[in-house]
């Protein structure tokens, strides 16, 4: 046992270099105490593994205290003290504050340098010595995005302007023209809709060529469900022409949402069931059109039929149209159609504005009379404004914060008569990042409808999953509500989360003049699985005045499966 360890031993120190490596160490001396100061204040590495690394750190040294402004400073050879130690002197010499530079206002913009210097003048400008290499780079950087993406730039004539100061000519050397995008390729999805492209990501043929603003571009398609960029846009430069080539795949768009909501019924103590089903399909046809259909139904025997459709970019034109047709049916009370018609604008990829029309009808299913289910007709002018944030980096919340906001004017015909109203919806979110796996959830959302008179059958109807939680599907009525939505969400891993629920809701009823308050707390949890993204939400809802029954209880099950 002996001998073996031995051996491992003399084996060991033969073949183990890091046993006789030692390190060496550089002493960097100035010629006063002030600059040997000046040097130690650098923070240079002194621990060196050979002499070639001593050499390079001595070079790194100098070229940092050129451009501090000790442009004069003289390097002595490094002696080396003993196996282990060496030495050197440098002399600093004089120290250079500013440098003044003339340039051409034919060849660089005032304005570039106006953002570097705080003294610009006509034909010269000044700059603290140690920010000359920063200060070019930003200049060369402008320029490139004027079309030039070939120019250099550089000093010329450096001459020494008094004890503290120097002076220098800027010299730019760019081909005259400037380069254009004359061609636009794109590889992997050839048939992405063009019109994207222009309006969209704002890049088209005959544009100033500028990679930084393309690729800066080319990042929105993050907030595009139906592409993705594979790569980074590459071009290829010839004599008289500049193509780009972007990368781009086809993503799943479609998406299909369900789910299962029971709960026991307070008047027959028996189990209710109610659900819906929402499918969305986008980008099909390959126009980046996206239709909508969903059908709701609900345990207060509520029926409800919509659908919607937008296309974007008619005619290749900024302006697209939203179609929306709704159907809704209380069980033998009324039916309400609403249809709708939007043009909107794309601002950019967060930013839309809307402007349309909205039609409404609605029809007394009753046999008898009633005073608060009345036939009537409106229309009303429609403005409308959306924010959208993604954070496609998180397969489980890929919106990071949204805000629509909606505002209709017009009049309300019923029993011959005409009376004027108005109504104003608002719905945003947004999630607060605590860290990679904690994350606070808050959403607002309200409606208000205003008018002298009002009928059952013209009110907003919310409660339930996608309203405040541990409440029948629609089955609160009212003439204005506002409700938050909080969750504190914590993932498991990329895949499963669990989550709070802490609603909260205040509405108005103007025909039995109530007002009222609404609690729902709750706990659920969310996984996201081949088939989509199961949620299962467990919720118990009460209002101020009513005391916790653990029968109010409610759960909401959902699945939202991508194709």
């Amino acid at each position: 046992m002996q001998k073996t360890s031995f051996l491992f031993f003399i084996i060991y120190i033969l073949f183990s270099s890091e046993l006789f490596c030692q390190n060496l160490y550089l002493k960097i001396n100035g010629h006063t105490e002030f600059e040997t100061d000046v040097i130690d204040s650098l923070n240079y590495l002194k621990a060196h593994k050979d002499y070639a690394s001593i050499k390079h750190e001595a070079d790194s040294v100098q070229k940092r205290l050129f451009k501090m402004g000790y442009i004069e400073n003289g390097f002595k050879e490094i002696i080396k003290i003993n196996d282990s130690s060496f030495k050197t002197q440098v002399h600093l010499k004089k120290k250079f504050n500013t440098i003044y530079i003339y340039y051409d206002k034919t060849e660089v913009k005032r304005s570039f340098l106006e953002v570097i210097s705080k003294n610009v003048f006509d034909d010269y400008f000044e700059l603290e010595f140690i920010n000359i290499e920063k200060a070019l780079n930003f200049i060369n950087s402008k320029i490139s995005e004027e079309g030039l993406p070939f120019s250099k730039l550089r000093l010329s004539n450096i001459k020494i302007k008094d004890n503290f100061n120097l002076s220098a000519h800027l010299i730019i050397e760019s081909k005259k023209s400037k380069r254009v995008i004359n061609n636009i390729i794109i590889k992997g999805y050839e048939k992405f809709p063009r019109s994207y492209l222009k309006h969209y990501l704002k890049i088209k043929p005959s544009q100033v060529f500028d990679l930084a603003k393309i690729e800066n571009k080319t990042n929105q398609l993050t907030n595009l469900k139906f592409a993705n960029e594979i790569k980074s846009p590459e071009v290829l430069f010839s004599k008289d022409s500049t193509t780009l080539y972007l990368y781009l795949e086809k993503a799943k768009s479609n998406s299909f949402d369900g789910f299962l909501g029971f709960g026991t019924n307070e008047e027959t103590n028996k189990l209710d069931f109610d659900g819906y089903l929402n499918l969305n399909l986008t980008n099909n046809l390959n126009f980046g059109e996206s239709f909508k259909l969903l059908y709701k139904s609900d345990e207060n025997d509520q029926d409800t039929f919509q659908t919607d459709l937008t296309l974007p970019y008619l005619f290749n034109s900024p302006i697209g149209v939203d179609l929306q047709l709704q159907i809704f049916k209380k069980d033998s009370s009324f039916t309400t159609v609403n249809q709708s018609l939007k043009l909107h604008y794309q601002i950019n990829p967060k930013h839309k504005l809307y402007a349309g029309l909205l039609f409404t009808e609605s029809n007394n299913l009753l046999t008898e009379g009633t005073l608060s289910i009345l036939d009537y007709k409106t229309q009303y002018y429609t403005l409308a404004y959306e924010y959208i944030k993604s954070q496609p980096y998180n397969l489980l919340f890929s919106i990071h914060s949204k805000l629509y906001l909606e505002a209709n004017f017009g009049e309300r015909k019923a029993n011959n008569t005409q009376e004027k109203q108005s109504q104003f919806y608002m719905d945003a979110f947004k999630i607060f990042n605590l860290n990679r796996k904690n994350s606070l959830f808050l959403r607002l959302n309200g409606a208000s409808l205003n008018s002298n008179t009002y009928f059952e059958n013209e009110l907003f109807r919310f409660g339930g999953i996608n309203s405040i939680r541990g409440f029948e599907e629609n089955s609160l009525f009212s003439s204005l509500f506002g409700l938050i939505n909080t969750e504190y969400r914590y993932q498991l891993n990329n895949s499963i989360y669990i989550h709070s629920i802490i609603d909260a809701a205040y509405f108005e009823n103007k025909i039995l003049n109530t007002k009222e308050k609404l609690f729902g707390y709750g706990l659920g949890f969310g996984i996201l699985t081949q088939a989509g993204l199961f949620k299962f939400n467990y919720a118990n809802g009460k209002n101020e005045n009513q005391k916790f029954k653990l029968s109010n209880s409610k759960i909401h099950l959902s699945l939202i499966a991508n194709f």
